[in-house]
């Protein structure tokens, strides 16, 4: 953790800066070190262990801005540093708008850096053997071939076969998550299985000379991987990954059987007639279409016209069943935060209720130059709530609309920040009665954000807690795909 030595050479730093000549200064001091192995095919294939710790300063000196950053943290090595970094500061451009936060904005209650329980004491005692043990006991390749129940997993409101795992290269057949291909399941092998487990702590500690000092502490224990299948001479790839502050949290076998599936579920995929179709959106790649929003709402795209949603704090831009929340505190839950990286507190708030855009993000910087009032510089934990009722997962939206494409991933494709229009690849599945019926590659979808949001059917309940942002299953009327 950070020491109470580190501190004090943060405070240095500040000290050094203002002796060298800055009337005002940031810094941040940021430590991580990271333990992972790689496996591949059921074996380990990489094991490395990372550890950084840097030093990032904004140095305000008469009446002009510039940011460094430094991993020599040495006392010697630092003054030199900051002396240099002064001078140049000293030859750019005067920009008045350039100051430090009110102190009153600033947070006054993270003090240890785990005021959100976000650190989880069982790191420090993993041994390298074990880390091995957990990455390998995570392979499909583990899974039981003989005896015993083996494993399953769900497809939406169907079941798939059972995934039990033959030796790789091995032909396996497969019941397609659909009534009407079971007759035809197809047979498949695996052709590799690419995993990596992961443990790591990250630390920072921001301090500026108006007084600000703020800590934030957690850990985090991941889980991703990736498997190729081959069917009919065509290869098939599934990825899945979860993620959590605390070990007992993190289910790494699932995500194997999960890659798995959505490997095996694209076998014999084919674009869709083009046309309308109402769309669902999988909560693993909704946030697709709501980080153009918040990027809208960036007081720096604002400023720079660069921005579909210029004038809309206040307006009644989307359908009253949308409201998006800033969630920054959620106690327990990964990516949570007490402050941005200016040391300001992060509070929960509305950024889209009932439709009607509630705010901007405004740094410090942003809010001077533009005359309005600050904010946080960016959403720090955006959760969608569910609409039309509680409780909604993939199923029960499947349900709700009856036929359509679910999509369930997004590759490629583009969006204009101005205009607000987008084109992105899709994959998924056709479904009809509420049921998937097939596979679907290689299709456009395309449209205008304000647009596609006018169209909300339902958002879910079922946002996954190990991603950034909190986005559910969403579903839309009426959404253009081409083939």
């Amino acid at each position: 953790m950070i020491t109470d030595k580190e501190l004090e050479f943060v405070r240095k730093a500040l000290q050094t800066a203002a002796a060298a000549g800055a009337q005002h200064a940031r810094a941040t001091l940021s430590k991580s070190e990271e333990d992972l192995v790689a496996t591949l095919d059921g074996e380990v294939d990489r094991v490395t262990h990372c550890a950084d710790r840097s030093l990032s300063l904004a140095l305000f000196v008469d009446g002009r801005f510039g940011s460094f950053s430094t991993n020599k943290l040495d006392a010697d090595s630092l003054r030199t540093f900051i002396a240099k970094a002064v001078e140049t500061v000293r030859e750019v451009t005067p920009d008045p708008f350039r100051t430090l936060p009110d102190p009153a904005r600033c947070c006054q209650d993270a003090r240890t850096g785990d005021e959100l329980g976000l650190v989880d004491p069982a790191r420090e005692a993993i041994t390298p053997d074990e880390r091995q043990r957990i990455a390998l006991a995570a392979s499909v390749h583990s899974a039981p071939l003989h005896g015993g129940q083996p494993p399953e997993t769900s497809f939406g409101p169907h079941r798939c076969a059972s995934l039990a795992v033959p030796p790789l290269n091995m032909p396996r057949v497969a019941v397609f998550p659909g009534a009407a291909a079971a007759a035809t399941a197809p047979e498949y092998q695996i052709i590799s299985e690419e995993g990596e487990y992961s443990d790591s702590v990250y630390e920072t500690v921001v301090m500026d000379t108006n007084g600000t000092c703020c800590l934030h502490r957690e850990t985090s224990f991941d889980y991703g991987v990736e498997i190729t299948v081959e069917s009919g001479g065509e290869k098939y790839s599934g990825y899945w990954w979860d993620a959590a502050s605390h070990r007992a949290e993190l289910d790494a076998p699932a995500c194997g059987r999960k890659a798995l599936e959505r490997a095996v579920g694209q076998i014999g995929s084919e674009p869709a007639p083009g046309g309308k179709y109402t769309a669902v959106i999988d909560a693993e790649v909704a946030s697709k279409l709501v980080s153009p929003l918040l990027r809208a709402l960036s007081a720096y795209s604002i400023q720079q016209n660069n921005s579909f949603l210029m004038d809309s704090v206040g307006k009644q831009v989307f359908p009253e069943g949308f409201t998006l929340l800033d969630l920054p505190r959620i106690p327990g839950q990964t990516c949570s935060k007490y402050f941005d990286s200016e040391g300001v507190a992060t509070v929960e708030a509305p950024v889209i209720e009932r439709g009607v855009v509630k705010q901007y993000f405004v740094n410090t910087y942003m809010a001077n130059k533009m005359g309005i009032a600050p904010t946080v510089e960016d959403a720090t934990r955006p959760k969608v709530l569910p609409w039309p009722v509680a409780g909604l997962d993939r199923a029960a939206i499947l349900a709700r609309c009856g036929s359509g494409i679910l999509v369930t991933d997004f590759n490629g494709g583009n969006s204009n920040p101005v205009t607000g229009n987008f084109s992105y690849g899709v994959e998924g599945y056709l479904f009809e009665n509420g049921r998937i019926v097939r596979p679907v590659s290689g299709m456009l979808m395309t449209g205008c954000f304000t647009d596609l949001w006018s169209r909300l059917l339902a958002a879910g309940d079922d946002a996954r807690p190990c991603q950034t942002k909190l986005i559910p299953t969403l579903a839309f009327a009426g959404v253009d795909f081409s083939g």
